[in-house]
C-alpha cells in the first residue's frame, strides 16, 4: 500500500506572516471584535497598577500559520491564561487552536476557548482546559458585554490565576434598546439599527453622523441597538418600538442575513430598507482601492444582506487605528465616519421617504431606454425582453395607479417612433422639446469633484462642444408625458478613435451624459428613475466595484435618486452589478418564452429522406444507393455536410446527419420576448413549462422529477432520453400511447425522445393523462406549482414596479436560470439577489466542471492524439453566479485541484492538489480571461485559483505531466537571468489570472466591431490584450502585465468557454464574441496558428457536451436564426424583433471577424431568410426600416472584409439598395 503525497493551501485574504511584537503578560486575551477590545482596554485602564499584565490582540492579525507560531513563541508561551474568543468555531482558526493547546499542555497554561457570539457553544468551550463552570462563567461575562462586565471579566482572570480574591457575577447587559428617539414634527421617519457592540465599544461616532445628517434632512430618525437581527430578544424590541410609528426607510448597519422573510424584523415595515457598511479597511486603503471593499466586507456586508433585499449603498465609515494602548500593547481601532458618504446615505433616504410621503398624482418618474449600439434601429436594448412594450406597460400601469401619465403613446412601435422624431445618440444634429440651458449644466458641473470635471473635459472637451449642444442649450433624448419622462440613455461617447478605444478603459462620460441626468435630477425633479431592461451603462461607468466615493462616475452621474431596474431573472451578475454600484432595487422578469426548434424547409425534407432510406434497408440495393446519393446531394447542396461534420464516409455521414437533424430539432430556442406583466399562455406555456420540468430539480424526486425522465419510466422504455445516442436504432418497447403520436416515423432513439416531449406537453396540457406515478407527481407539480407561479409573474413584476415607485419594499428572491433546474426563482417580480459568494465553487459545480473538464480532454485527445497542454479559460461573474462556479471548479480539475469546504457550511477553505497518480493524466496549464464583475465579485475565489495554480507550478514532478511547474521554472530562470529578483520572477511566471483594469469592464472590441474601426484580426486581438492584460491575484489585484499576457497566449493550444442554459445563445449578446471570439484572435495572432476553441454546453447539468466554437456557431445558426418559428416569434414585437435580428446578425458578423466561426453558408442562410424573404424584409421595412438598414451594411462589410462569399452575384447590388 503507498501513500499518495498530496498539497494543499487556504484562502484567507491574502494573509500575510504578522509579527505583533508584544511582550509577554499574565494575562492575553484574543477577540476578532475590534469593539470588544476596545471596551477591555478601557476596563482594564480603571484597574490599579498592581493587576496582572495584560495583552489584547486581534485574532483577525493571527491567520498565517507562522504569525501564530511567532506570538506563541514570544508572547503566549510565558502567559498564565490565555482566552479566545472565536467567531465560527475550531474551523475558522484550526492551526491556531491546535497550536495554543499544545503550547498549553506543555507549559501549562490555562486556556478558555469560547464561542465569539452571544450563544453557547458546548463544542467550542470543550476545548477549553479550564473547569467547564468557569468557562462558562467567563463566557457568560463577554455574551453579556458592557463596561461593567468586561471589568468583572478582568478581575475573573485574574482569579483563575490566583492573582484576585473575588469578581462581581455577570451582569445581564441589554442585549438591544433604543439609543435615540425620533422628532415627532419632522416630515417622515427612518430608523436606524446597529449592533451593539458599538454601544460597547464607545464607537457609535457613525450612528450619530447619521442621526444628525437624517435630521438635517427634515426626517425623525429612531435608532436602536441590537444583538443581531436574528437575536429574539433583538427582534422584538424592533417590532414594540416602531408598532406605533412604523418608519418610512431604515438604515441597517448590521451585517450577514436573516435569510427568512417571516423572520426578518425589518420586512415588517414594508419599506426600503438602506445597507451601509462600516467598513473594516482603513479610509486610505479605501480610496486607493478600485475594489472599494475588501472580501470579508463585500461579503458580510453586501452579498448577504442581499439576501434579505436590502439595497446597497455606502460605506460610511472606516476603521482607524490611532490609538496604542499602551498597557495592554494593542493598537485599539475605532470607527471613523467619513462626511460626504454619511451625506449621500442621508440623502438617498430621504428621498426614498419623500417619494413614499409623495401622492401618486404629484410623483415624478424617468424612463429610460439604453441604446447601444449607438443606432436607431436598437433603442430600447433589454435580453430577451420587448423593452418598448414593457415601457408602455409600465406607463399604462403609472396611470391606472393615480399617477398624472399623459398621451401614452398606443405601442412599442409609436414610443420608438415618437423618441426618433427627436434627438438621439446617433442623430444629435435634431432638436428636441427638452433643453438644458449651458449655464444651468454649469452651475451643476462645477460642484463636482475637481479631478472629475478635468477628466471629462481632457477627455471631451468644453461642453460647447457637445454634439447635442446647439445654441447655447443641450437637446435632450427625452419626452415627456406629464409626470413621466421616457427617454434614450445617453451614448458613454462618440465619435470613438481606435486609439482611445485600445487605450481608454476607463472612458468618463460626455457633457450630454451628465447634461440628461442633470435636467431629470434638477430641472424635472425626478424622485424615482427607472432604468428599463438588461442593461444600460450607467453601472458600468468607471469607478469603485463597491463601495462608491464621490468622484465615482454612477454616483456622479445619478446622485441619491432612488432606482427601479426590470432585470430578466437568470442574470444575476449584471443585475448585481447595478445593484451594488448605483443601489437599484431590481424586478424581476420571466425570460422569453421557450420551445423545441423542429425541423424546417431543406431539415425536414432530408430528415424525410434518411427516415425513408432507414426504413428500405435490406430492400432494393440499388434504391438505396440513389437514396443515399440523393440525401448526400441534398446535404452538400445546403451545406449541411460542412455542419454536420462529414468525413467522406458515405455511411458513417448518413449517420452524423441523422443525429444532426434530430439534435437540431429537439434544440431549446425563444418564442418572442417578455412583455413585463405578461406570461405565456396556451401553446407557448405548454412549452414553457415542458422546458422548465425538463432537467431534475433539488433531489430529483417526485415532482422534481425530470418530467421526460419520468414519462420514460411509467413507460419502461429502459432508457434515459436526457443522455442518449439520437441516431441510435430503437429496439426498445413502443407503447400504445406512443405510437398514437402524430409524429415521424419512429425508428431511433432521438425518434423516442420526439415522441416523449410531444406527450409531455400532452400531459402538461391536460390533453392527455399521465401514463404513471412518476409523471403523474411532475405533473401535480405543475398544476399545483409552477402553473400558478408563471401566472403569478405577470401580476409581480407589474406590482413590483409600483411598489417601488410607491418607496414600498420589493421582496427578495433567488435568481438563476429557470431551465436548469432554478425554479425557484419563480413568481418573478423580485428584487433578486446572487449567490453567497463565500461558498464557490460549491460541490455540484465541483462534480460538473470535473465532467466538463474530463469530456474536453478525451475529445482533445481523440481528435489530436495528444494530451491537451495549455488552455485559456474565459470565466464570467454572471454565469458563475447562476452555476454556483461551474468555470472555477472546470479550472480547478484541468490544473489537477479541488476545492475543500467546511462541513458545517460549505465554505470554501482552500484547494488540495490532486496526485498524478490519482489523476490519471497530465495536468492542463490553464490561463484565465475573468470578466470585470467576476474580479468585482469574486476575490476569494481569484485567490483560491491564483494560490493552487502557484502551489502546482511548485510541485516536483515531469514536465510531462506538469508543463505548469516546467514553465514557471523556465520562465522564472528567463527572469531571474534579466535581472529580476528571484522572487519577482517567480510571481511573474505565475501568473495566470488576467482582466480588465481595476474598475474597467468589458473586453475592448465592442466599439471597434460596431464602427468599423478594424482592418484585421490581428487589430482586434491587440484591443484584446491591451484591455485584458492587467494580472489578478492573492498579492496583485490589476498589475499591468502586457508581456505576459502575451507570453501565455502564445502557448495556449485551445480555447474554452462554457454555456450555462439555453435560454439564451451565443448569437443574443455581443459578450460572447469580445471574450470568446477576442480570445481565440489574441491567441491566434500571438502564437500564429489558430487554437481549438471549445464552446461548452452545461444546460444539463447530469450531462455536460463539449462543441467546438465552429459546432456551436452552426447549430445556432441552423436551430435558430433561420428558423422560421424563431423568425414569427420576433415579428410578434414589431420594432424589438427586428431589432433581435439585426443583433443577430451584428453578432454572426463579430464571431466572423474575430474567430472566423461563422462561414459563407451561415451568412447565406441568414441573408435568405431576413432579406430575401419577401415578407420578412417587409417586416423589416415596415417596422424598423434602420434595422433594416443596418443588416443590410453590415453583410456587405462581410462582403467588403472577405468573411462571406455570397452564392449570388446579385447580393451585392441587392445589399446597396436596401441601404438607400
Amino acid at each position: 500500500m503507498h501513500l499518495l503525497a498530496t498539497t494543499s493551501g487556504v484562502i484567507d485574504g491574502a494573509a500575510e506572516a504578522i509579527d505583533l511584537k508584544q511582550s509577554p503578560g499574565d494575562i492575553v486575551l484574543l477577540s476578532a471584535a475590534d469593539s470588544e477590545l476596545s471596551n477591555l482596554a478601557r476596563a482594564l485602564d480603571t484597574l490599579g497598577d498592581g493587576f496582572p499584565t495584560v495583552r489584547l490582540a486581534n485574532l483577525l492579525l493571527l491567520q498565517h500559520n507562522y504569525s501564530v507560531d511567532l506570538y506563541c513563541e514570544q508572547t503566549l508561551a510565558q502567559a498564565k491564561l490565555v482566552v479566545v474568543r472565536l467567531l465560527g468555531g475550531e474551523s475558522y482558526w484550526s492551526y491556531g487552536v491546535a497550536s495554543l493547546r499544545a503550547l498549553a499542555e506543555e507549559r501549562g497554561i490555562k486556556l478558555a476557548i469560547m464561542p465569539g457570539g452571544g450563544e453557547p457553544d458546548a463544542a467550542t468551550l470543550a476545548l477549553s482546559n479550564i473547569a467547564p463552570e468557569d468557562a462558562e462563567r467567563l463566557r457568560q461575562y463577554f455574551a453579556h458585554g458592557g463596561a461593567d462586565n468586561a471589568v468583572a471579566a478582568l478581575q475573573f482572570c485574574a482569579r483563575l490565576i490566583g492573582r484576585g480574591t473575588s469578581a462581581p457575577l455577570p451582569v445581564p447587559f441589554p442585549v438591544a434598546a433604543p439609543y435615540r428617539a425620533g422628532n415627532a414634527s419632522a416630515s417622515g421617519r427612518a430608523g436606524i439599527v446597529f449592533y451593539r457592540s458599538l454601544i460597547e465599544g464607545g464607537q457609535t461616532s457613525p450612528i450619530d453622523a447619521l442621526c444628525e445628517a437624517l435630521s438635517s434632512q427634515g426626517i425623525a430618525v429612531s435608532a436602536l441597538y441590537v444583538a443581531s437581527l436574528k437575536d429574539k430578544t433583538s427582534r422584538a424590541l424592533i417590532a414594540d418600538t416602531w408598532r406605533d410609528e412604523p418608519p418610512d426607510v431604515i438604515i441597517n448597519a448590521t451585517a450577514f442575513a436573516v435569510g427568512d422573510a417571516a423572520q426578518d424584523p425589518l420586512a415588517a415595515f414594508d419599506c426600503p430598507v438602506l445597507q451601509v457598511t462600516l467598513a473594516g479597511s482603513g479610509e486610505e486603503d479605501w480610496r486607493q482601492s478600485a475594489r472599494g471593499l475588501g472580501a470579508k466586507d463585500l461579503a458580510m456586508s453586501v452579498v448577504l444582506p442581499e439576501l434579505d433585499g436590502r439595497i446597497a449603498t455606502r460605506a460610511v465609515s472606516f476603521k482607524a487605528d490611532h490609538l496604542w494602548h499602551e498597557r495592554s500593547e494593542c493598537r485599539i481601532v475605532t470607527y471613523k465616519p467619513v462626511e460626504d458618504r454619511i451625506h449621500y446615505v442621508a440623502a438617498l433616504a430621504a428621498n426614498w421617504v419623500r417619494l413614499r410621503h409623495t401622492p401618486a398624482a404629484a410623483r415624478k418618474t424617468a424612463i429610460l431606454l439604453a441604446n447601444y449600439p449607438n443606432k436607431d434601429g436598437r433603442i430600447a436594448n433589454g435580453v430577451g425582453y420587448d423593452t418598448p412594450a414593457s415601457t408602455i406597460a409600465i406607463l399604462r400601469a403609472m396611470e391606472h395607479a393615480g399617477h398624472a401619465v399623459r398621451n401614452i403613446p398606443e405601442t412599442g412601435n409609436a414610443l420608438i417612433e415618437a423618441l426618433q422624431a427627436g434627438v438621439t445618440n446617433a442623430r444629435s444634429d435634431k432638436t428636441s422639446d427638452i433643453t438644458l440651458p449651458l449655464a444651468d449644466y454649469l452651475s451643476h458641473f462645477n460642484t463636482l469633484p475637481l479631478a472629475a470635471r478635468a477628466a471629462l473635459e481632457e477627455r471631451w472637451g468644453p461642453p460647447e462642444r457637445d454634439p447635442f449642444m446647439r445654441g447655447g442649450d443641450f437637446h435632450l433624448p427625452l419626452l415627456r408625458f406629464g409626470n413621466a419622462v421616457v427617454g434614450v440613455q445617453p451614448a458613454r461617447g462618440y465619435n470613438i478613435d481606435p486609439k482611445s478605444t485600445y487605450h481608454d478603459q476607463a472612458l468618463v462620460p460626455p457633457h450630454g451624459y451628465l447634461a440628461t441626468y442633470v435636467w431629470l435630477r434638477q430641472t424635472f425633479g425626478m424622485q424615482a428613475i427607472i432604468h428599463n431592461g438588461k442593461h444600460g451603462n450607467l453601472e458600468w461607468l468607471p469607478g469603485k466595484a463597491t463601495a462608491l466615493s464621490e468622484s465615482c462616475w454612477p454616483e456622479i452621474a445619478l446622485g441619491p435618486v432612488p432606482q427601479l431596474y426590470p432585470f430578466i431573472v437568470n442574470d444575476p451578475g449584471e443585475g448585481t452589478q447595478a445593484k451594488r454600484r448605483t443601489s437599484a432595487v431590481i424586478i424581476d422578469h420571466l425570460t422569453p418564452p421557450l420551445t423545441r426548434a423542429e425541423s424546417y424547409g431543406p431539415m425536414k425534407d432530408l430528415e424525410a429522406l434518411v427516415d425513408e432510406y432507414y426504413l428500405a434497408s435490406g430492400l432494393d440495393q440499388r434504391r438505396l444507393s440513389a437514396l443515399r446519393e440523393n440525401i448526400l446531394d441534398l446535404t452538400r447542396q445546403h451545406r449541411l455536410d460542412r455542419d454536420a461534420g462529414f468525413t467522406g464516409d458515405a455511411e458513417g455521414d448518413l449517420q452524423r446527419l441523422d443525429a444532426y437533424l434530430c439534435d437540431l430539432k429537439e434544440a431549446q430556442i425563444r418564442d418572442g420576448l417578455h412583455i413585463l406583466g405578461t406570461a405565456p399562455t396556451g401553446e407557448q406555456e405548454t412549452s414553457l413549462l415542458v422546458a422548465l420540468t425538463r432537467v431534475a430539480r433539488g433531489t430529483g424526486t417526485g415532482g422534481d422529477a425530470s418530467l421526460v425522465r419520468a414519462l420514460a419510466d411509467d413507460l419502461q422504455l429502459g432508457f434515459d432520453p436526457l443522455a442518449c445516442d439520437f441516431s441510435a436504432a430503437w429496439a426498445g418497447p413502443r407503447p400504445g400511447v406512443l405510437q398514437a403520436l402524430p409524429a415521424d416515423p419512429w425508428r431511433t432513439q432521438g425518434d423516442t425522445v420526439e415522441r416523449l416531449e410531444l406527450l409531455a406537453e400532452l400531459c402538461v396540457a391536460g390533453a392527455s393523462p399521465p401514463p404513471g406515478d412518476a409523471s403523474a407527481q411532475v405533473i401535480a407539480m405543475v398544476n399545483a406549482t409552477l402553473r400558478p407561479a408563471l401566472a403569478a409573474s405577470a401580476t409581480n413584476e407589474i406590482d413590483g414596479v409600483l411598489r417601488g415607485l410607491a418607496g414600498a419594499r420589493v421582496a427578495p428572491g433567488p435568481s438563476g436560470a429557470p431551465t436548469r433546474g432554478r425554479l425557484d426563482v419563480l413568481p418573478t417580480g423580485r428584487n433578486f439577489f446572487s449567490i453567497d459568494n463565500r461558498t464557490l465553487p460549491t460541490p455540484a459545480a465541483w462534480s460538473l466542471g470535473k465532467r466538463s473538464a474530463d469530456a474536453l480532454l478525451t475529445r482533445h485527445f481523440q481528435e489530436t492524439g495528444q494530451h491537451l497542454v495549455s488552455a485559456a479559460l474565459s470565466a464570467w461573474g454572471t454565469s458563475n453566479m447562476r452555476t454556483g462556479g461551474d468555470d472555477i471548479a472546470q479550472a480547478l480539475a484541468l490544473i489537477g485541484a479541488k476545492p475543500l469546504w467546511d462541513p458545517a457550511s460549505w465554505r470554501v477553505t482552500g484547494f488540495e492538489t490532486i496526485p498524478l497518480a490519482v489523476l490519471g493524466r497530465p495536468r492542463v496549464d490553464v490561463t484565465l480571461r475573468i470578466s470585470g464583475f467576476f474580479r468585482d465579485a469574486f476575490p476569494a475565489q481569484i485567490e483560491l485559483l491564483d494560490k493552487a495554480i502557484a502551489s502546482i507550478g511548485a510541485l516536483d514532478e515531469p514536465e510531462t505531466d506538469n508543463p505548469i511547474a516546467a514553465r514557471m521554472r523556465r520562465e522564472a530562470a528567463t527572469l531571474a537571468h534579466s535581472g529580476v529578483t528571484a522572487d519577482e520572477a517567480r510571481r511573474l511566471a505565475a501568473q495566470r489570472i488576467f482582466g480588465a483594469k481595476p474598475g474597467a469592464y468589458g473586453a475592448g472590441l465592442q466599439a471597434l466591431i460596431d464602427e468599423g474601426i478594424w482592418q484585421t484580426r490581428a487589430d482586434l486581438a491587440a484591443a484584446f490584450v491591451t484591455w485584458g492584460a492587467f494580472a489578478y491575484g492573492a498579492k496583485a489585484d490589476g498589475v499591468p502585465s502586457e508581456d505576459a499576457f502575451r507570453r501565455r497566449l502564445a502557448a495556449v493550444e485551445a480555447v474554452i468557454h462554457n454555456q450555462d442554459n439555453r435560454e439564451h445563445d451565443l448569437l443574443d449578446s455581443d459578450d460572447y464574441y469580445q471574450f470568446e471570439g477576442g480570445l481565440s484572435a489574441a491567441v491566434e495572432t500571438a502564437s500564429g496558428k489558430k487554437p481549438a476553441t471549445y464552446h461548452n454546453d452545461h444546460s444539463r447539468p447530469e450531462r455536460p457536451v463539449v462543441r467546438t466554437l465552429d459546432e456551436e456557431v452552426a447549430r445556432v445558426v441552423r436551430s435558430r436564426v433561420a428558423n422560421p418559428k424563431w423568425i414569427t416569434g420576433v415579428k410578434r414585437h414589431g420594432y424589438k424583433g427586428a431589432f433581435e435580428i439585426a443583433a443577430t446578425v451584428d453578432y454572426m458578423f463579430a464571431f466572423a471577424a474575430t474567430a472566423d466561426a461563422v462561414k459563407s453558408h451561415h451568412f447565406d442562410l441568414a441573408y435568405e431568410a431576413y432579406l430575401v424573404d419577401d415578407d420578412t424584409r417587409t417586416f423589416l421595412a415596415d417596422n424598423n426600416p434602420h434595422a433594416l438598414k443596418d443588416i443590410a451594411a453590415r453583410l456587405a462589410e462581410a462582403i467588403s472584409r472577405g468573411l462571406w462569399q455570397p452564392r449570388l452575384n446579385s447580393t451585392y447590388d441587392h445589399l446597396k439598395e436596401l441601404q438607400t
